[in-house]
């Protein structure tokens, strides 16, 4: 599985963004997958997964309320709609492709895709 992510950006406090994963591979349809960031100076954090078979999701708990993880099969894609955007939602966002049970800890995902870079202005 081979992993392209985009959609960051420079936005204001309180705006959205959705970041956009576009996976290449036939697994891709029973791969679980997950975002993950990273700030500067800090360690990559768990943000969501969701399932490959009936959509079940994970949220890191900061995240809750705000994100959304969504995927397309069809299009091979894992989306992750961001709102109220605040100044430490900061980072590199990395999508990541794992199988089997529907995990959160960043060991468990073996297929990583390039990050894209979300900035958020106070």
């Amino acid at each position: 599985v081979q992993l392209q992510a985009s959609g960051g950006g420079l936005v204001q406090s309180g705006d959205s963004l959705r970041l956009s994963c576009v996976a290449s591979g036939r697994t891709f349809s029973r791969a679980n997958m997950g975002w993950f960031r990273q700030a500067p100076g800090k360690e990559r954090e768990f943000v969501a997964a969701i399932d490959w078979d009936v959509g079940r999701t994970a949220y890191a708990d900061s995240m809750k309320g705000r994100f959304t993880i969504s995927r397309d099969n069809a299009k091979n894609t894992v989306y992750l709609q961001m709102n109220s955007l605040k100044p430490e939602d900061t980072a590199v966002y990395y999508c990541a492709a794992s199988f089997g049970l529907l995990r959160v800890g960043a060991s468990h995902y073996n297929y990583w895709g390039q990050g894209t870079l979300v900035t958020v202005s106070s």
